[in-house]
């Protein structure tokens, strides 16, 4: 199982919360996925989300608590995932993809009532909604459920 640690990068603008996300484009489908990715050999989560945010996205952040754990089982299709979402504070810079670092087509910054009905890798919207309205960990949310995005 491969472990893919991400950041839920926010800011409040007007009324409303928004979170910042990566654009692709899989099957001729938007898909928006925090940012993140895979750990380097000997790196602990935390840091391979301030490596993985500086590297893409040419910022910085600061690491805060873990909002989240939940696996992907798709055995058949690629390996299976256990995805890790940290929340993260004092953003630093203004976040510009990295081309060199990432597929993705575009930065967004998506209002969060509107997350649980965007494509998103992992299917993980409705699940971090909750935390903008507790901010609480929401722990080990078991089996992720996925569409596949051919």
């Amino acid at each position: 199982m491969k472990v893919r640690p991400s950041a839920l990068i926010w800011r409040q603008n007007a009324n409303q919360a928004e979170v910042l996300l990566m654009r692709y484009n899989y099957g001729g489908q938007d898909v928006y996925a925090l940012p993140g990715g895979n750990p380097d050999r000997g790196e602990i989560l935390t840091e391979t989300v301030v490596r993985e945010i500086q590297e893409e996205l040419g910022v910085s952040v600061d690491v805060g608590e873990m909002i989240l754990a939940g696996e992907m089982l798709l055995s058949q299709r690629n390996d299976d995932v256990l995805h890790i979402v940290f929340a993260t504070r004092n953003l630093q810079g203004q976040p510009a993809l990295n081309p060199a670092e990432t597929t993705a087509h575009e930065l967004v910054w998506q209002p969060v009532d509107v997350l649980d009905k965007l494509n998103m890798y992992p299917n993980i919207g409705a699940k971090i909604q909750p935390w903008f309205r507790s901010a609480t960990y929401l722990g080990y949310v078991g089996r992720i459920e996925q569409q596949y995005f051919g």
